[in-house]
């Protein structure tokens, strides 16, 4: 068997994580950061697969963060999964500017569907 694929989760929401790890399963890694704080800096470090970013976070909002790991040309490559409750037009249109892959609202999608996007971007 390979080596797992790494998951960078930003959520500060520990039902969202559990529920994402758990259904993932085994065959990956998950590290997850409760803030956007240091995002940027563990994303470099970890080298994810794949990033999924919540946007309302303490400390530095996940704008800020998507903005960072995009004009770092070790991170800029890494597919970003933005999670979130924003629906607004001019929240997602922020986030595809600064660079997310993709932009699920929380409550519009089902836990598995999430989980099939993540294994997608991979």
């Amino acid at each position: 068997m390979g080596a797992k694929q790494t998951l960078l989760i930003i959520e500060d929401d520990d039902a969202v994580v559990h529920n994402l790890t758990e259904a993932l399963g085994d065959g990956y890694t998950v590290t997850r950061l409760t803030t956007g704080e240091k995002a940027a800096t563990e994303a470099e470090v970890l080298m994810p697969d794949v990033i999924v970013l919540d946007f309302d976070l303490p400390h530095k909002h996940g704008d800020e963060v998507l903005v960072e790991l995009k004009a770092n040309k070790k991170t800029a490559g890494i597919p970003v999964l933005v999670l979130t409750n924003m629906s607004d037009p001019i929240s997602i249109s922020k986030i595809l500017a600064a660079g997310g892959r993709e932009y699920l609202v929380k409550t519009d999608w089902r836990l598995d569907q999430v989980v099939e996007k993540i294994k997608q971007m991979m």
